[in-house]
């Protein structure tokens, strides 16, 4: 069944999801979590769906929508397409039921997925990378099930899938013992937030539900904006949150989630780094950039949620499928997000000493080079070099740029969006 519901009729499905999930889905953590309850001035629990199987809460969607379907539709196999999580959750729900599937997923997709992918699935699955986005795999998985006969088990655009991951917030109120009075939900395609916001606007009316997208990626918001859902310029599109990276929100999702009334506002991808590192640093959770989506947005340096102090927030921490080579990126994108790091493009004299110079001039005391390399090297009298430079807080930034005005050298600042920033960091 595709389209949308709500009310009565959504609870069930909801509950039928449920039962079908009982002892295949793992009864994930509710956990009190100190460091955002402090920041925040309220009672922040994590659900942890980083824990669930597949390390995504993906699963319980693509189970519960495969689960429905009969003999005939079961022998002509089923796809979908992926940027990751997803496709645990549909490779393990194959191999659950004995039913052939084919994933396709972008190239972008991290090594450390695609291997979950083919472990989960084993020989009941095929993968396949097409496509550099989503929605390019997505666009290449429709066409395999209109050529095929196979049956599309979308990431977020059945009401199959979203009762499938409405399970995550039933689970959250029994596991407290009544509703929340906050729940923040990481966004991509919307179907967690269309699933979770219709339930609790069915059950629970008064607990709040915001919707979190990365600033580089804010489908959900155009759609609200426009009324329908629209295609995102690829030009300022960022990938970088890959699991909540979708250029268009879906027909099914959306209007559930205008219809609820949910709150859906960005944060930046700098800050999602931050919560990453803070995650990692302080609670000892790997969290994917989606996964970490909603704990940013609960952070004092994250965006106005007008919370309530002493108020029971529940965070879904979606994900944990993080590969470890991204943590450079990581580490870079959060220095930048503090203020922390900075870019500049020095003309150096070719003479002896001018490095020298330019460190015993311009840097101060907890200042350092963090990155350098001559953009171009010829026989001119003077050459440029890119060189980054972290400093020890924010408040050093005006400094230095003071110390730069006041040298000889010709520097310039380069701005992250910036097409010299883009080419050149």
């Amino acid at each position: 069944m595709t389209g949308t519901t709500g009310g009565t009729a959504f609870e069930k499905q909801v509950l039928e999801a449920a039962e079908r999930l009982t002892g295949i889905a793992e009864l994930t953590p509710l956990q009190y979590n100190p460091r955002l309850s402090a920041d925040s001035g309220t009672n922040v629990w994590f659900k942890r769906e980083d824990l669930q199987v597949g390390r995504s809460y993906k699963l319980r969607g693509a189970y519960n929508l495969i689960s429905q379907l009969d003999d005939e539709a079961r022998a002509a196999g089923v796809v979908c397409a992926s940027a990751g999580n997803h496709a645990q959750g549909f490779a393990f729900a194959c191999r659950a039921h004995g039913v052939r599937g084919r994933v396709i997923i972008p190239s972008t997709t991290p090594r450390q997925k695609r291997e979950r992918i083919a472990a989960l699935g084993g020989d009941m699955i095929d993968l396949v990378l097409q496509g550099d986005t989503y929605d390019e795999a997505s666009a290449a998985a429709g066409a395999y099930a209109a050529e095929t006969g196979a049956t599309l088990v979308p990431a977020f655009d059945d009401s199959r899938t979203v009762a499938g991951q409405a399970t995550v917030i039933a689970e959250v109120v029994e596991q407290l013992g009544h509703a929340p009075d906050v729940v923040v939900v990481p966004v991509g395609g919307g179907g967690l937030l269309a699933g979770t916001a219709t339930w609790l606007a069915a059950t629970y009316p008064r607990t709040r539900v915001i919707g979190v997208e990365p600033a580089g990626a804010r489908n959900v918001a155009a759609a609200l904006h426009a009324g329908s859902p629209v295609v995102l310029d690829e030009d300022g599109f960022d990938r970088f949150v890959d699991g909540a990276a979708v250029r268009k929100a879906g027909a099914v999702t959306f209007p559930l989630i205008r219809r609820s009334g949910a709150q859906v506002l960005a944060v930046d991808e700098g800050l999602v780094c931050t919560e990453m590192l803070a995650l990692y640093q302080t609670e000892g959770i790997i969290a994917e950039p989606a996964g970490a989506l909603a704990g940013a947005a609960v952070r004092s340096d994250g965006p106005e949620l007008d919370l309530v102090a002493g108020e029971t927030v529940v965070v879904i921490l979606s994900g944990g499928n993080n590969d470890v080579s991204r943590y450079a990126e990581v580490i870079e994108r959060s220095l930048r997000f503090q203020g922390l790091k900075h870019y500049f493009l020095v003309e150096f004299p070719q003479e002896p000493g001018a490095l020298r110079r330019f460190l015993d001039e311009v840097l101060g005391p907890d200042d350092d080079v963090a990155r350098f390399e001559y953009v171009k090297r010829d026989n001119r009298e003077s050459g440029p070099a890119l060189v980054g430079i972290e400093i020890g807080r924010r408040e050093d930034y005006e400094p230095l740029l003071e110390r730069m005005a006041r040298t000889p050298l010709q520097i310039e600042v380069l701005e992250p969006g910036s097409p010299a920033f883009r080419f050149l960091v």
